[in-house]
């Protein structure tokens, strides 16, 4: 099925999302679901609140009585259920949060309270509200509370807590192995010498295949020979469900990934898309194992690893990441040479809330992005994009 012509993005997700196998299931603690997928429906237990409850500090009385002077039964304080039920010209102070007594069917506010000297109480404003709020009235027993396919968030967790699910069933997490290639590279602790540069490429996909809450196996530097790389290779997938290659998959002398990867007895679906940058671009499959191969230029990795891979990795958790794009004014005119691809280009928002491009020197600055808000999407056709149009960003 493999493909050598150039595809779209969409195309190419759209092949990788038609041969993924969605992950198996497990319970785990709720306190460790955070960026978890939920694979099964949550429903409240109780109602919320479980009873009428005063939302402010105040005195509970019959709306009826507003005005009059109150005999004050007790002081409820949130936590202590009410001891005495309301009757005509009596009232009960209350805390925020409290149980609100029995024949109450309002709670004025302390600031609007003036008390005598035989302590009766009595309501001094104009007019309030019940500041009651009713049981149930959030939720009730047996509602929705969280659908699956939700990635669970310190809000949701919180609800979790709040209906007592503390064993949530989740999806299981990507195994993700990463493999720098190339004879050149060094890692950041070593100082390069003489045709040599620092690996970037394998550190920064670890932290975003971290942010994707995926368990991540680093391989380290692979030079550019065939057996090595073979070996490599073949122990990542061993050992993960996807393996993500950085490096030697375009078409060059040393460029040994997609002959490794057939020989491994994966297919390839496609090894180029039609984007800038990052049009050497390889995804292969076998028995629910994947292979990405990325280019080897930082700024080509770090964008394909946003556009391709993390929502191939979200959806292997069941989830469809949403496709955000801010529609917003270009700050000034735009133009480029070539249009014969989709191209993604880093840009920062100005004070006015417009688009400015980021100074870029192609795929391998990827320092350009270290004062970007996000990127700018540029559809294929087109080569100006004139001041005051709006031009859609990505943000990061």
């Amino acid at each position: 099925m493999e493909n050598n012509v150039n595809i779209s993005l969409e195309y190419a997700i759209k092949l990788a999302y038609e041969r993924i196998r969605v992950l198996p299931t497990e319970q785990v603690d709720f306190l460790e679901s955070a960026g978890r997928v939920l694979a099964k429906d949550v429903y409240s237990d109780i109602n919320m609140p479980p009873f009428n409850k005063s939302a402010m500090d105040g005195y509970a009385c019959r709306k009826v009585d507003l005005g009059s002077w109150l005999s004050i039964l007790e002081v409820i304080p949130a936590g202590r259920p009410p001891q005495f039920r309301i009757e005509a010209g009596q009232c009960s102070k209350i805390m925020t949060g409290a149980a609100v007594p029995e024949g109450a069917d309002i709670v004025f506010m302390v600031e609007h309270a003036e008390v005598n000297e035989k302590q009766q109480v009595r309501f001094t404003g104009t007019k309030t509200s019940s500041n009651i709020c009713l049981l149930g009235e959030e939720l009730k027993k047996g509602d929705l509370v969280l659908k699956s396919g939700t990635t669970l968030k310190a809000q949701h967790i919180a609800m979790l807590a709040s209906v007592g699910c503390t064993k949530p069933l989740v999806f299981h997490q990507p195994k993700v192995g990463i493999i720098s290639t190339g004879s050149e590279l060094v890692e950041p602790d070593v100082f390069p010498q003489v045709s040599q540069i620092r690996n970037s490429n394998g550190h920064q996909m670890q932290i975003q295949a971290n942010a994707c809450h995926c368990q991540v196996k680093y391989y380290g530097i692979v030079a550019d020979n065939e057996q090595t790389i073979s070996e490599t290779i073949e122990r990542s997938v061993s050992e993960n469900s996807v393996t993500l290659v950085s490096g030697g998959v375009s078409v060059g002398d040393f460029d040994h990934v997609p002959k490794i990867i057939r020989q491994l007895g994966f297919e390839i679906l496609f090894n180029k898309i039609a984007v800038k940058p990052g049009k050497h671009t390889t995804f292969a499959v076998k028995d629910h194992k994947y292979i990405i191969g990325l280019p080897g230029n930082p700024v080509s990795s770090f964008i394909q690893f946003e556009l391709f891979v993390k929502p191939f990795l979200l959806k292997m958790m069941n989830y469809s990441a949403p496709d955000v794009q801010l529609p917003l004014p270009l700050a000034a005119d735009y133009h480029r040479r070539k249009a014969d691809r989709q191209e993604f280009v880093p840009v920062k928002i100005n004070e006015k809330n417009e688009v400015e491009t980021v100074r870029y020197h192609g795929s391998a600055h990827i320092y350009a992005y270290h004062d970007a808000f996000g990127f700018m999407v540029i559809p294929e056709d087109v080569r100006t994009i004139l001041k005051g149009e709006t031009v859609y960003v990505r943000p990061l």
